[in-house]
């Protein structure tokens, strides 16, 4: 990965769809750190003749894009219990990929989402040599889920595809989480400074702190201090950024360009003695 921050194809294809870009993080480099080792991009892929040029259309609203589809294995996921997720992404001819670019030290981020956006899991699945993609995830609920696959294929461009996953069981959707500036997770607090605005870039600032303490020495967790991913009420509309350089914390901050106005779901990745955990918010764009 060069030094650049990564922006998912959902940026890229919301600067046609809606005239600007929908995220963009200012340049960032990989943090060196004993969980982050470099390693070597994979082989190319399959041929040009395979890889039709990505559409306008928003990702991670479609399952298939730019000649790529995400096609989710019937699951037996059971609310509360540990299960098993498989999955393939498939080109032109419907053939597994086999080949990626490597992203943060991974080929594949996975997120699950609750249609209600009051569940959420970043998960990091293992390929098998024969393409199928695996991994093990407990759902607190029934509902309506998303799954949105985030990469690279060796030699094409960026993606998110969704798909739908269904937990069965009695589902009742809980309503939106309020706004708040601040989350509390295993004790820490998490404040969040500045709003996203439509059309316009815009920087968001979370600080962490425990115990009234302000935490300076935050850990690598995939080659960053943090993770943000940003999903639109209503649609599920994903959206992927990683922070400006800077020191291990308090502060980790990121420029983000709504792509509409209305309400967001942002979901903050930290790591921290050892353990990473998700602070949670609700923002509206406006």
């Amino acid at each position: 990965m060069n030094t650049g921050v990564k922006i998912t194809a959902f940026a890229a294809a919301l600067a046609a769809t809606f005239g600007t870009a929908y995220g963009i993080g200012k340049g960032v480099g990989p943090v060196v750190g004993p969980a982050v080792a470099a390693e070597e991009r994979p082989a190319a892929g399959h041929g040009e003749h395979d890889a039709p040029s990505v559409s306008t259309a928003p990702g991670g609203l479609q399952v298939s894009e730019g000649g790529h589809t995400l096609t989710l294995e019937p699951s037996a996921l059971t609310a509360g219990k540990r299960g098993e997720l498989r999955f393939a992404v498939r080109d032109a001819r419907g053939r597994a990929v086999t080949a990626y670019e490597r992203e943060h030290g991974k080929e594949l981020h996975l997120i699950l989402a609750s249609r209600d956006l009051t569940v959420y899991r970043h998960l990091h699945p293992v390929r098998g040599a024969d393409g199928t993609w695996s991994t093990p995830v407990e759902l607190p609920k029934a509902g309506d889920y998303r799954a949105f696959a985030d990469f690279t294929p060796a030699g094409g461009a960026a993606l998110t595809l969704g798909g739908d996953l269904a937990v069965p069981g009695t589902y009742r959707p809980a309503a939106l989480p309020a706004p708040s500036r601040v989350a509390e997770v295993d004790g820490y607090r998490v404040e969040l400074a500045g709003t996203p605005a439509p059309g316009r870039a815009g920087e968001l600032t979370l600080r962490v702190s425990r115990g009234g303490r302000p935490v300076t020495d935050l850990e690598p967790y995939l080659g960053a201090y943090g993770h943000l991913v940003a999903l639109r009420a209503g649609d599920l509309a994903y959206l992927h950024v990683h922070p400006h350089e800077g020191p291990a914390g308090p502060e980790v901050s990121f420029t983000v360009t709504a792509p509409s106005a209305g309400a967001y779901r942002l979901f903050l990745d930290f790591r921290h003695a050892g353990k990473v955990r998700t602070a949670a918010f609700t923002v509206h764009a406006h």
